[in-house]
């Protein structure tokens, strides 16, 4: 395993020969680390599943350079998901659609729909550009991490979690912490109006004012299977408590302005709902690294991306 701390347009450039090649690379988003592999490649991605122990039926999201890459995946695209994808690509949003031959079983989980995003980051915008400039068509690219288990917000993350299941000939791309801290807004576009499947950091308002359509949520779209959203992920080794006040010895997490009692390890202080995004998985490592039984979380009120966090929050507490 190579890692790659000055991510050069040569380093860039390497690192989409080693994907072409079927070889993994961890690479940045705005959102959280993915772990990337062709994904017009059985043999590649099969490689993501055995280093993340990934259950073989759990869908992979596909990230690809623009919009311009829809119809290679996708068939039937209504007008809606159009106006999504100018709207919020580049971004932390992902669109489910009606998948076309090129994306197959071993990136759907079986299912007759495919995710597909554009990441809103300098490094993996070059990555993706560039493997397409070898021919490649998209990159599956799940969080860089075990299998429901905290997703990593930083390259150190990434090396400390699956250093032991990379092989030499794979990359781990460092970009620096990533900006928004939890993953992309799913939403199903395979309906007549749009479905929320996993919150994120672009809100039910805003999809509305994009689509015009009402958009139902997550509790009423549990048919289709996506990407983090059993009802037990997003972990650490910790158990994590909510809205109760921590004991001594366990750890905390909450806005600032909340006391931390006495003998209690303040893990993370945001001073807003969109620190708090950033924060949260840098807080549930940190909890895990100093060896801690118990994390206590207070989930933060609000619509918009508190929803994601309390989403996030609710599974790692499962």
């Amino acid at each position: 395993m190579e890692f790659i701390s000055e991510c050069s347009v040569d380093a860039i450039n390497k690192a989409a020969v080693a994907l072409i090649a079927g070889n993994l690379v961890a690479f940045p988003t705005e959102t959280v680390y993915g772990l990337g592999a062709d994904a017009t490649s059985e043999e590649a991605v099969s490689k993501i599943y055995k280093a993340k122990g990934r259950p073989a039926d759990h869908p992979l999201i596909v990230h690809v350079p623009s919009l311009n890459s829809l119809p290679d995946w996708t068939v039937e695209i209504p007008e809606y998901a159009i106006r999504l994808a100018r709207d919020f690509w580049p971004g932390p949003m992902t669109l489910v659609l009606k998948r076309s031959e090129l994306a197959r079983d071993f990136v759907t989980g079986g299912q007759n729909t495919v995710g597909l995003r554009v990441p809103n980051h300098p490094i993996a915008l070059s990555l993706l550009k560039s493997f397409e400039n070898l021919g490649g068509k998209g990159l599956a690219a799940p969080s860089a991490n075990r299998f429901g288990a905290v997703s990593p917000t930083d390259a150190g993350a990434v090396k400390e979690e699956l250093e032991s299941h990379l092989n030499s000939e794979d990359i781990i791309l460092d970009g620096g912490s990533c900006s928004v801290g939890v993953e992309s807004t799913i939403v199903d576009c395979t309906g007549k109006s749009p479905r929320i499947l996993r919150f994120g950091a672009v809100t039910p308002t805003e999809i509305k004012e994009s689509t015009t359509f009402e958009v139902s949520d997550a509790e009423n779209s549990k048919k289709v299977r996506v990407s983090g959203n059993l009802d037990s992920h997003y972990a650490p080794m910790a158990r994590v408590e909510l809205n109760r006040a921590p004991r001594q010895g366990e750890g905390f997490i909450a806005l600032k302005g909340i006391t931390t009692p006495s003998g209690v390890f303040r893990l993370i202080e945001p001073s807003d709902v969109a620190q708090y995004a950033e924060q949260l998985y840098l807080g549930l490592r940190k909890g895990d690294r100093l060896g801690l039984k118990v994390i206590v979380a207070m989930e933060p009120e609000g619509e918009g991306l508190a929803l994601a966090i309390r989403d996030r929050l609710v599974r790692a507490s499962n």
